[in-house]
């Protein structure tokens, strides 16, 4: 029989792994550097993106890649500013409600020039995920673009309550408010 303390002790241990384990989560991908280049951004067109198992450029949607490579194709072709191959990539995530392919839409749309959409796109990541940070530091910069800077420092102090202080979507949306803490 287990005693009480090992059981607390159990329950306790597999609470904090899940907690930390879910804020790691929350706080998107937290990168201080952008995706390296592959055949994906380098090679492939129209929204393709590369198979390594066939060694060629595929269509998106008819790849059959899982989300997770998917999503890591439109990071890199967003990143690359491929911004309309990047959305096409992403149409093809089965999973169109996630957080971070959310965010990804509204990064993509808002350095294409269609800020109002990729706003939109943050709002939703935010309603899907209210901790997912690298939103809100998107979504911070995307107001210093457009003159609002109370709110830009409203989502850096939300950052920083959700135990972002330390992570590059802090950092990043601290570096456009000019480096200097507001709060």
């Amino acid at each position: 029989m287990i005693n009480r303390k090992t059981a607390l002790f159990a329950l306790f241990s597999a609470v904090s792994t899940f907690t930390l384990g879910q804020a790691a989560w929350a706080a998107g991908e937290d990168t201080t550097a952008p995706p390296k280049k592959t055949q994906t951004s380098t090679e492939c067109k129209d929204g393709k993106v590369w198979d390594e198992k066939k060694k060629e450029c595929v269509n998106a949607k008819k790849s059959g890649l899982d989300d997770d490579i998917l999503f890591k194709a439109a990071r890199e072709l967003a990143y690359a500013g491929q911004y309309e191959n990047s959305l096409k990539v992403l149409d093809a995530v089965k999973d169109q409600n996630s957080a971070r392919i959310l965010n990804y839409r509204g990064y993509a749309n808002r350095k294409a020039g269609r800020m109002e959409l990729g706003m939109s796109y943050y709002k939703r990541a935010l309603q899907t995920d209210e901790n997912y940070i690298l939103a809100r530091s998107y979504m911070g910069q995307a107001l210093v673009e457009q003159g609002e800077i109370e709110e830009a420092k409203a989502q850096l102090i939300e950052i920083r309550d959700r135990g972002g202080e330390n992570t590059w979507a802090y950092r990043a949306l601290l570096e456009t408010l000019g480096g200097v803490r507001h709060y």
